[in-house]
C-alpha cells in the first residue's frame, strides 16, 4: 500500500484537528454546567478535569476563531454562573473570559479586538449585577480587570507589529545595500572595460590603414578586454541566480594581486600604470581587498578616460592596522568625469570605516587615496579560514 503523501497527511491532520476543537466547542457549555450542578460544593470529581480539558480546547479555538470562541467562553461561564450564583464561580467567568479578551487584542486588530472588549464587559457586568449584590466597587473590579487585560494583549500585539515593521525595514535596507553593491560592482566592471574597448577602438581605426599591426594590437585587447568583462558579468548574474539550483560556480572576485593584469589592460589603451608596494604584503579580509581593487581600477579608468596623460603611479602600502591606496597622475587634473565613480569609490570606504580623498593635486594632475581598516589579526583569521 503506497504510504499518502506528506501533504495529504497534513490537509488530515488539520481537518481532524478543527473536528476535535468544534466539537468541543459544542459540548463545552453542557459539560460546565453539568459539572456545576454535580454537587453543591461546584466542581466535584473528574468532571474538573473534563471541563478544564475542554476550557483549554476552547481557549485554542480562539487562535483562528476569536468571535466564536469568546462567545462560547460567555455562554458557558454566564449559564454556569446562572445555575449557581456564587462568587467564585463569578470570579471564573471573569478571568476566564478575560483570557480570550487579552488572546483577542494579542493577535487581532482593534475592529475585532474593541467588540470583544465591549461584549465581555457588558456580559460579565450585566450578570455581576444580576446574580451577585451589585455594588461600585465590584463593577469597577470588572472594569478594571478586562481593560488592563485588553491593554496586556493589546501591547503585544503592538510589539509584534513593530517587530514586523523593523523586519521589513531591515529586509528593505538589506535589499537597497545589495542593489547598491551591484550597481558599483557593475560600474566599476562596465565602465573600465568599455572605456578601455573605446579607446582601443579608436587607436585601431585611426591606424588601420597606415599600420595595420598596431591595428591588430588594438582588436587583440579589445577581444581579451570584451571576453574579461563578459566573464566578470556572467559571474555576477551567476551571483544574482545562485538560488537557482542549476546555477553555475562562481569565480574568484578580483583582489589587489589582480593589478598587474589591471595595468596591462591600461597600458593596452595607452596609459602606462607603474604599481608599488610598500610594507609585507598579506591576504587581507574579501571585502577589503575587493574594495581596494575596485577602487583602483576606477582611478586608473579615470586616469584613461579623463587626464589626458600617458602615465599614472598606484601605490600600495600595507601597515599594521590598515591598507592605504594612492592613485595619481599628472594630467589635466580636475577633470573626473560626470558619473558616479568617485560617488562609488566613497561609498565603498566608508561602509568599511575608512576615509577617502580625491582632488585635484597642487602641482597639477589628480590623485585618489583612500584608507581601509584592515589589522594584522583580521589577515591571520583569513588564512586560517
Amino acid at each position: 500500500m503506497p504510504a499518502l503523501p506528506l501533504s495529504r497527511i497534513r490537509r488530515v491532520r488539520r481537518v481532524v484537528w478543527a473536528a476535535v476543537l468544534w466539537s468541543a466547542t459544542v459540548a463545552y457549555p453542557f459539560v460546565l454546567v453539568a459539572t456545576v450542578m454535580k454537587g453543591t460544593s461546584g466542581f466535584v470529581g473528574v468532571e474538573v478535569f473534563v471541563s478544564a480539558m475542554l476550557t483549554v480546547l476552547v481557549v485554542a479555538l480562539l487562535q483562528r476563531h476569536p468571535l466564536p470562541g469568546q462567545g462560547i467562553l460567555l455562554l458557558a461561564w454566564t449559564w454556569a454562573l446562572v445555575q449557581m450564583p456564587i462568587g467564585g464561580i463569578a470570579a471564573l467567568q471573569i478571568a476566564i473570559t478575560n483570557i480570550g479578551v487579552g488572546y483577542t487584542a494579542a493577535t487581532r486588530r482593534h475592529r475585532v479586538s474593541v467588540p470583544v472588549l465591549a461584549g465581555t464587559l457588558a456580559v460579565q457586568a450585566l450578570s455581576a449585577a444580576v446574580f451577585l449584590t451589585p455594588n461600585d466597587f465590584l463593577l469597577l473590579i470588572i472594569v478594571l480587570a478586562a481593560s488592563v487585560t485588553w491593554l496586556a494583549g493589546n501591547s503585544i500585539q503592538v510589539r509584534r507589529v513593530n517587530a514586523e515593521m523593523m523586519r521589513v525595514q531591515a529586509t528593505a535596507q538589506a535589499v537597497a545595500a545589495e542593489r547598491l553593491r551591484i550597481a558599483r560592482e557593475l560600474h566599476d566592471m562596465v565602465a573600465h572595460s568599455i572605456g578601455i574597448i573605446a579607446i582601443q577602438a579608436g587607436v585601431g581605426g585611426r591606424v588601420i590603414d597606415t599600420q595595420p599591426a598596431e591595428a591588430r594590437n588594438a582588436l587583440d585587447a579589445i577581444e581579451a578586454t570584451s571576453r574579461d568583462v563578459l566573464s566578470g558579468l556572467r559571474r555576477m548574474l551567476t551571483a544574482l541566480r545562485k538560488d537557482d539550483p542549476g546555477a553555475a560556480p562562481l569565480g574568484p572576485s578580483p583582489g589587489l594581486d589582480d593589478l598587474d593584469r589591471l595595468a596591462e589592460s591600461a597600458n593596452d589603451a595607452g596609459v602606462r600604470v607603474d604599481v608599488h608596494w610598500k610594507g609585507e604584503r598579506r591576504p587581507l579580509p574579501p571585502d577589503v581587498d575587493l574594495s581596494a581593487y575596485r577602487i583602483v581600477q576606477e582611478a586608473v579608468t579615470n586616469v584613461v578616460r579623463h587626464a589626458g596623460t600617458h602615465a599614472c603611479q598606484v601605490t600600495i602600502e600595507y601597515g599594521a592596522e590598515e591598507v592605504s591606496i594612492e592613485v595619481e597622475d599628472d594630467g589635466r587634473g580636475g577633470v573626473i568625469g560626470t558619473g558616479y565613480g568617485i560617488i562609488g569609490m566613497r561609498e565603498r570606504v566608508a561602509l568599511l570605516g575608512g576615509e577617502f580623498a580625491a582632488g585635484p593635486r597642487p602641482g597639477g594632475g589628480f590623485r585618489v587615496a583612500a584608507r581601509i581598516p584592515a589589522p594584522e589579526t583580521a589577515a591571520v583569521a583569513v588564512v586560517v579560514a
